[in-house]
């Protein structure tokens, strides 16, 4: 195929039906799921993915993502080291500083040096070799021999250069615009310098928002509030103006979405992921290759704060019948 796709796929029904959904994921012809990793919602994402690996034989089945405020890290690597088991090189760990679950726990995000040293320690003890943890060295026992990456989700510079630093890959939320995507690259690549590193040593994730619907219905989710205060096209960073910026689309902070006007929405759209029919998804999606080179992208469905727990349905169909097809034709 000539990008593969994965999807979010949220923790918001039962397992069992979770886990009959991402088999149809399988079926429709991603390459990958990754499942959010949201404690208050009463369901743990890696008994899902434990479940989704011994059911699927293809996808690759990671969070989407993890943060290390309310998982230890050795937790982590077990819990990874465990799934690479089931699923033999078809497992990823991501992880970030934390949004909706610190945010319920009460606990403050994870800072970048902190990050920076779980991401260490996660590579090291997914290899066999000691890691040091908040200063205490340790190790872990039974590693299996194909040890999962680990990615950091980043959409800020800062971020982006620590992935550069000292992760395997990024899960990057930058849009499809050149402009935009090339902005963002520089940052990894200047993590990767400054840590000694080759910069195509990182491998590559795009988080691409999308809602496969007629035109006229997409395009007015940049015209929406995610929850009261926050923006659609705040969420879940701000970071997300910096880079609709780089691509001609300058949009402040503190807009009011319902103020936009359709036209500055549809430039939005364009420039901030896949939002339109299936055939039109698909045809961005090949540009995007062709322009940039990208070649792994994440489906990341757009929702509000009340719709994020919906599976992706509409997704998963049009992928299937006509986003899929169209990219394994190229």
């Amino acid at each position: 195929m000539t990008v593969k796709v994965d999807i979010r796929v949220p923790v918001g029904r039962p397992l069992p039906e979770l886990t009959d959904f991402i088999a149809s994921c399988e079926d429709a012809g991603f390459h990958g799921v990754g499942v959010h990793d949201h404690h208050h919602s009463g369901r743990d994402v890696y008994a899902v993915l434990a479940l989704a690996a011994a059911r699927t034989r293809s996808l690759t089945l990671y969070p989407a993502t993890s943060n290390p405020i309310t998982r230890h890290p050795l937790v982590l690597a077990a819990t990874a080291n465990s799934l690479a088991e089931i699923a033999p090189g078809r497992v990823l760990l991501t992880l970030a500083p934390g949004f909706l679950s610190v945010e319920r726990a009460g606990k403050p995000q994870a800072r970048r040096d902190q990050l920076a040293e779980v991401v260490t320690a996660l590579r090291a003890l997914l290899s066999g070799r000691s890691a040091v943890i908040e200063g205490h060295e340790t190790r872990m026992n039974n590693v299996y021999p194909q040890a999962p990456e680990v990615f950091v989700l980043a959409a800020g510079p800062k971020m982006l250069e620590l992935a550069g630093e000292v992760a395997d890959g990024v899960l990057m939320m930058a849009g499809l615009h050149p402009a935009s995507i090339e902005a963002a690259r520089s940052h990894v690549r200047a993590g990767a310098r400054r840590a000694g590193r080759a910069p195509d040593e990182v491998e590559e994730i795009f988080i691409v928002p999308t809602a496969v619907e007629d035109f006229e219905t997409a395009r007015e989710w940049p015209r929406r509030w995610f929850r009261p205060g926050t923006p659609f096209l705040n969420y879940p960073s701000t970071a997300n103006l910096r880079w609709l910026a780089a691509a001609g689309v300058d949009i402040p902070a503190d807009h009011d979405p319902s103020e936009l006007s359709p036209e500055l929405a549809a430039r939005a759209c364009d420039a901030f992921g896949l939002f339109g029919p299936a055939e039109y998804c698909a045809e961005r999606l090949l540009a995007a290759h062709e322009e940039s080179g990208v070649d792994h992208v994440f489906f990341f469905p757009s929702h509000t704060a009340n719709t994020g727990y919906d599976l992706p349905s509409a997704d998963v169909e049009a992928f299937a019948n006509v986003i899929g097809p169209r990219l394994a034709g190229g």
